[in-house]
């Protein structure tokens, strides 16, 4: 079977080697890869997907992540786990993280005050109370935001002015296998599945159970989809040498099978891969959904290089809008749709244990690891945050309306986008300039 292909990315190299092991042993009839068709529980195929990644938004996105603003992220990586004490922590060099020198930050990040500044124009009440205010009131009405925030939050954010926050570039650190496994690597997804996943009473947490509310459904499917991810690079990047001389990554072809092979998987293999797809899809209407947050004038991407982060605002905007063409969008309506008193207390639920498994990557040990499981798990709470916040967000571009409790800081900012590049580089279909073949 031959698929027609957009760009190469470490999904398709996976699938050529994958073709070339599979036809060695004489199962060149068989094709556990392939993912085509309608999503369930979206109006959304895998070919639409496809093509509006590939052609349209998967060059301006990976652009974008290469700037200053989004490529610095600050991040705790030493905050102690809090649900088990026996946390063994990965020895091997592989595992360390390389976090920034001071100058090579830029000042603007590293200003505590650079926080969008703007001309102020007192138009609000609040504008005025924080003009006129004590220092010590204004404290207190910048934690009442804070509180009314938090509520809003389905992950736990790092506290940047902890003394342990460090910055880290992410191009520099990136996400690949470090020979971090075994049992305590079980021990994070097992804790993930078996410990959110509201007490189902189908066998296993590891795969989605019939009848299955479509709430319930869609976070099954959100985690799976993380995984899947995470899982992709790992064997995409895999170390598969290292001694005194050199650190050697590459393609794992049998560690990929073992994950989406339908046959080694028991038919589970190839629903995870769709579940990406669903994940995709999330965070794509999320960063449609967030563009008037981004549109205010007073919004800036700010690292004191004033050309540059104007520019980079432009291509932000740019990647948003397009973002909001896509014609098959996920219908968020679709969820906490019933009774109004049950719908809260479900969204709550699962606010609740997504920001539970966010904690869970506190505990991971290996560094490496523990940066990109934080940063995609903050990524992907952002993205449910901004999906249930539509008054709020509706409310910023209604005109003398006070102002609205919706916010996001840089740390939400720079792990969305991340986030989502870490799927975008990953659909099935984006391929390189040769076809690839899928067994």
């Amino acid at each position: 079977m031959i698929m027609s292909v957009g760009r190469l990315t470490v999904f398709a190299a996976l699938l050529a080697s994958i073709m070339q092991v599979a036809f060695s042993r004489g199962a060149g009839d068989r094709c556990f890869c392939q993912v085509t068709g309608n999503l369930d529980d979206c109006a959304c195929d895998v070919e639409t997907i496809d093509a509006f990644n590939n052609d349209q938004l998967f060059p301006k996105l990976q652009k974008l992540l290469e700037s200053d603003y989004f490529r610095f992220y600050k991040v705790n990586l030493d905050k102690p786990c809090p649900f088990w004490t026996d946390n063994n922590q990965c020895g091997m060099s592989s595992c360390a993280v390389q976090p920034c020198s001071p100058n090579e930050v830029p000042e603007g990040i590293k200003s505590s005050n650079h926080k969008y500044k703007r001309r102020f124009k007192v138009s609000h009440p609040m504008d005025f109370l924080t003009v006129v205010c004590s220092e010590k009131t204004r404290e207190a009405l910048q934690n009442w935001n804070l509180h009314d925030d938090e509520a809003e939050r389905f992950c736990v954010i790092d506290d940047v002015e902890s003394p342990d926050a460090q910055y880290v570039d992410l191009l520099l650190n990136p996400e690949r296998f470090t020979g971090y496994k075994g049992p305590a690597a079980w021990q994070i997804w097992n804790s993930i599945y078996e410990e959110n996943c509201f007490k189902q009473t189908c066998f296993s947490c590891f795969s989605s159970c019939p009848g299955q509310c479509v709430e319930k459904r869609a976070f099954y499917r959100l985690i799976s989809g993380l995984h899947s991810s995470i899982n992709i690079h790992l064997s995409a990047r895999y170390l598969m040498d290292d001694n005194w001389f050199q650190k050697k990554w590459s393609h794992n072809v049998s560690e990929f099978q073992q994950r989406f092979d339908s046959e080694l998987t028991a038919g589970e293999g190839p629903k995870r891969l769709r579940n990406l797809y669903f994940l995709y899809l999330i965070e794509l209407r999320a960063l449609a959904k967030a563009l008037p947050f981004f549109q205010q004038s007073s919004f800036q991407l700010y690292t004191g290089q004033p050309r540059k982060d104007q520019a980079h605002k432009e291509l932000l905007l740019e990647v948003l809008r397009l973002a909001d063409t896509f014609p098959l969008h996920f219908n968020e309506n679709s969820l906490f749709a019933g009774d109004e008193k049950e719908a809260g207390k479900l969204k709550e639920d699962i606010r609740l244990s997504f920001k539970n498994i966010s904690r869970i990557m506190d505990c991971v040990g290996c560094f490496k690891c523990r940066l990109w499981g934080k940063l995609q798990t903050q990524g992907l709470g952002t993205a449910l945050k901004v999906l249930f916040s539509r008054r709020q967000i509706d409310d910023l571009t209604k005109p003398n309306v006070p102002r609205p409790a919706f916010q996001l800081n840089r740390q939400e900012i720079v792990s969305i986008f991340n986030a989502f590049g870490r799927y975008d580089t990953l659909t099935p279909l984006q391929y390189g300039s040769d076809d690839v073949y899928c067994l």
